[in-house]
């Protein structure tokens, strides 16, 4: 799915000059279908669906692939399961044919990795960022799925908080390691007023929003959608001199 494959984000003959990688946006928890038009009108490059019952933003697969029979072309999809088995997954892609797969739960890498190619889909893991999580772990991690599996596409960050699924957090962006960075999915917390500043300093490959979009859980809203979307853009046009940001290593 290239909405969500890491791509170039260096511009080496011309280091001056304005950093050319597009931010792709991910909106996550879509559940009505005047949302979905909203989201693409926007310009969201991917919509996430939630396939986890006890979330507020929980959708059945049936409704999930009529909301997804209605998107145009070059518009990703994404299916959130949390702790599913590998049954319930291709039973759901069955009737939601998302491109890409996000585990969320506790999955171990073969479980990703068996699930997915049962699917016969690729997948995203998440990893949950704690306060003392170190730089070391986030590589380590990701080079493990990556091992796995040739259908991990890559790894996207969220808050650690005590339940499944983002709490609307801010983690401490400098955990990231730079060489890691732009082959993430930052989440966790992001918004209208934050998302700027996050893609400056960290400049991930893509960045995933769901809470700070909404009316009310489930529940989203067209005009924040669009000031989301222009945030990232913003920070998009931002050349890299202009910002420094120490990370850790």
């Amino acid at each position: 799915m290239p909405v969500l494959n890491p791509g170039s984000n260096t511009t080496p003959n011309h280091p001056a000059r304005a950093r050319m990688h597009r931010t792709r946006i991910k909106i996550c928890g879509l559940t009505r279908p005047e949302d979905v038009a909203a989201a693409v009108a926007a310009g969201a490059d991917a919509l996430g669906f939630v396939f986890y019952p006890p979330s507020p933003r929980h959708v059945e697969p049936s409704r999930a692939g009529a909301l997804m029979a209605a998107l145009p072309p070059f518009v990703g999809t994404v299916g959130l399961f949390v702790n599913a088995g590998v049954d319930e997954v291709c039973a759901a892609v069955r009737q939601a044919p998302v491109a890409l797969l996000q585990f969320h739960g506790d999955e171990t890498a073969r479980l990703c990795a068996e699930t997915a190619r049962a699917a016969n889909r690729p997948f995203m893991r998440v990893f949950r960022v704690r306060p003392d999580t170190r730089a070391r772990e986030l590589l380590e991690y990701e080079h493990q799925y990556r091992a796995a599996s040739p259908l991990f596409s890559g790894l996207l960050l969220d808050t650690y908080v005590d339940a499944y699924g983002g709490a609307g957090k801010v983690f401490d962006w400098s955990l990231i390691p730079k060489e890691l960075a732009p082959r993430v999915v930052l989440s966790g917390g992001l918004s209208v007023q934050n998302a700027t500043e996050a893609v400056v300093l960290v400049r991930p490959y893509a960045v995933d929003i769901s809470s700070g979009v909404e009316l009310a859980k489930g529940i989203k809203d067209a005009q924040r959608m669009t000031a989301f979307v222009g945030a990232v853009r913003l920070a998009d046009a931002t050349p890299e001199k202009e910002h420094t940001h120490e990370r850790r290593t």
